[in-house]
């Protein structure tokens, strides 16, 4: 009817769990979210052999009330992202001290390309390199156990080269540099460990957002397979029960997970570049358990209770499921 408008709808209302669910799937080329800063609630490696006799890795940082516990940094190059995103946890100091020794674990399991998404951007991996160094340390190696051909995978993700160009030490994985040591697990109680992930004064986990074919994703906590040798094949049986159990015996510094690119589908291997979307975002944070939950459910709207590893984790005093409660920053680059 002449001149008559319709009412405009009535504003929808957003629980603070929807509204961090949103604020994180904005991420993209054309991401457009404008809450920024705001916050919401090859060398030789030797082992030493008494430290391998010892339990649990507990490299965990104390926590801080006036720091988030988990940041999500989006719009930026893969150095900006973690720049940002260790400044908002209270920068790289808060994680390392004059004279660390720093293992890096990215995911460096797969013999593909960065544009491909199955290992972590080798850019993140050299901004962590930079930042440890100026931060004091005493060493920084970059490591993982690779399922496909190691040198293959080390070159051709690009992290090798990105590692040793920012003063790393690249160690590939060495028969001579396992050791068997009781995880203390439910399932996974004497295995084969790489020796570097024994030693170090600090860890810091560098995994890459994914999909895979038995748990659904890959991120944080399945990041931990690569610290393993021998069959890891037969811990799929119980994979849930095996993540928790290697998530309550390697316990991270920091984690930094990569989602400037992410493999929505067909993982963890990848390989067709349609199965890849670019986000230009981070999510980074010390609670792993909220960590995963929150990708988990933002990208691949997965629930905790569709990750069972999750519960059994947070039931181990790990983290929490509950994300949404918990303080959370959002940066906005660019």
């Amino acid at each position: 009817m002449g001149g008559e408008t319709n009412p405009s709808p009535a504003p929808t209302t957003l629980t603070r769990r929807e509204a961090l669910l949103q604020l994180l799937r904005a991420g993209g080329v054309a991401a457009g979210a404008t809450a920024a800063g705001v916050l919401l609630s090859e060398h030789s490696y030797r082992p030493v052999p008494a430290l391998a006799e010892q339990g649990r890795r507990d490299h965990r940082t104390a926590a801080d009330p006036q720091l988030p516990h988990l940041t999500v940094v989006q719009g930026g190059e893969p150095r900006a992202l973690v720049q940002r995103a260790l400044e908002d946890l209270g920068g790289i100091r808060r994680f390392v001290s004059r004279q660390d020794v720093v293992v890096l674990k990215p995911n460096i399991a797969w013999d593909r390309t960065p544009e491909q998404a199955a290992n972590t951007n080798p850019e993140v991996v050299a901004e962590v390199v930079r930042q440890c160094w100026q931060a004091g340390a005493k060493r920084v190696i970059v490591t993982d156990v690779s399922c496909n051909e190691p040198r293959r995978c080390f070159q051709r993700s690009g992290i090798q080269a990105a590692a040793r160009a920012e003063g790393a030490e690249v160690v590939l994985p060495d028969p001579e540099l396992f050791r068997e040591v009781d995880l203390g697990g439910v399932v996974l109680k004497s295995w084969s460990v790489f020796t570097p992930f024994l030693e170090a004064d600090k860890i810091i986990n560098l995994p890459i957002a994914k999909h895979h074919e038995l748990t659904g994703v890959t991120l944080g906590m399945k990041n931990w397979y690569g610290i393993l040798g021998g069959q890891r094949n037969r811990l799929h049986q119980q994979i849930h029960q095996s993540l928790a159990d290697l998530a309550n015996f390697m316990l991270p510094t920091v984690t930094l997970l990569d989602a400037y690119r992410i493999l929505l589908r067909n993982g963890p291997t990848g390989g067709n570049l349609e199965d890849v979307a670019t986000k230009k975002t981070m999510v980074a944070g010390t609670d792993p358990v909220a960590l995963d939950a929150y990708v988990a459910k933002a990208w691949w709207n997965l629930d905790p209770e569709q990750l069972p590893y999750l519960h059994m984790a947070a039931a181990r005093g790990l983290g929490s499921v509950d994300y949404d409660k918990l303080p959370v920053n959002f940066s906005q680059l660019g």
